[in-house]
């Protein structure tokens, strides 16, 4: 029963969405028509015939009668900007988004997790109080200002725009490295504020278990520090990191837009950001479906997963 619950919860969560973000973006200043016609000789009646086209000529309930009837449908809707299909233009830039943002958590990951453990481990060390010192720090630096700065330290070791060089070899191998050495400064922007999360969580997470009765009676059995760590305390504090991960996952993908505008990543989140210059109506709403889409895909997740890690959180 709970279980249909979350299900009809995130599905509520998403009709939310849809009809909050359609009205939202209408009050995004600009015209539609005008930014599509600009620099172009049209006359009145060919703005007016544009909107007719787009069906920006009709009442506000028949625009949002129509889309949201064609979105239940699976219809995103067609680009003002690229003429083409919502969904086939996000589905062109969602492989970018996913190779950052894929990138950037495995690699936030592996390293927070154990920057967490091994600063409760050690707490009140030095190593522990740098390690959570610059965490503290990295967490609250803005992400579009974090990339800039790595741009103006690093800009003349690795590119910092676009995702591949247009000179570069057709083979596999000359693509992969040329892509590869554009990732390194937009993945390493998400990694530091990202990781810094992940690193915090599993410290506080440590802590809390490091004065649980059951380590004590691992100790006293004679276990090594090393092994009362690795087998008992950590398999514990892990699940509130491995939760938070989920639901970052999601939230990672739409905090990707800062650092794909800076670094003119061809991701969403630079879509995002010229969808908004237009304003381009439709595509906004297609790309906030999208993510909130994750979010709420990726939060649910954990909750299941949650679950199944620690069985004493009923999903069912």
């Amino acid at each position: 029963m709970r279980l249909a619950g979350r299900f009809g919860g995130a599905a509520l969560s998403l009709v939310m969405v849809a009809v909050l973000g359609f009205f939202l973006f209408r009050v995004v200043p600009g015209d539609p028509v005008v930014s599509m016609t600009r620099g172009r000789p049209t006359t009145a009646a060919m703005q007016a015939e544009l909107r007719a086209q787009f069906g920006l000529d009709r009442p506000l309930p028949e625009q949002f009668w129509n889309y949201f009837t064609s979105l239940l449908q699976g219809d995103l809707g067609t680009s003002f900007t690229f003429r083409r299909p919502v969904a086939d233009v996000i589905l062109e830039r969602l492989g970018p988004t996913l190779l950052l943002v894929g990138t950037a958590t495995l690699i936030a990951v592996g390293l927070g997790l154990w920057l967490g453990v091994r600063a409760a481990w050690r707490r009140d060390s030095g190593f522990d109080r740098v390690t959570t010192g610059v965490s503290l720090t990295l967490w609250a630096v803005p992400t579009f200002w974090l990339g800039m700065l790595l741009m103006m330290v690093t800009g003349d070791l690795f590119p910092s725009r676009g995702m591949r060089d247009t000179d570069t070899a057709p083979d596999f191998v000359s693509q992969a490295l040329d892509v590869g050495h554009h990732l390194v400064l937009p993945s390493v922007t998400l990694v530091a504020v990202v990781c810094a999360e992940y690193m915090l969580v599993m410290r506080s997470s440590l802590l809390e278990e490091m004065h649980a009765p059951y380590l004590t009676t691992a100790r006293a059995k004679g276990l090594r520090d090393d092994v009362v760590r690795r087998r008992h305390a950590v398999p514990n504090a892990v699940l509130p990191a491995i939760t938070l991960v989920f639901l970052r996952f999601g939230l990672v993908v739409a905090g990707a837009i800062t650092t794909e505008t800076v670094f003119s990543w061809p991701g969403l989140g630079l879509l995002f950001y010229d969808a908004l210059t237009g304003p381009d109506y439709l595509l906004l709403q297609g790309l906030l479906v999208v993510t909130a889409g994750a979010v709420v895909v990726m939060n649910l997740l954990a909750d299941l997963l949650h679950g199944v890690l620690d069985p004493r959180v009923k999903v069912v």
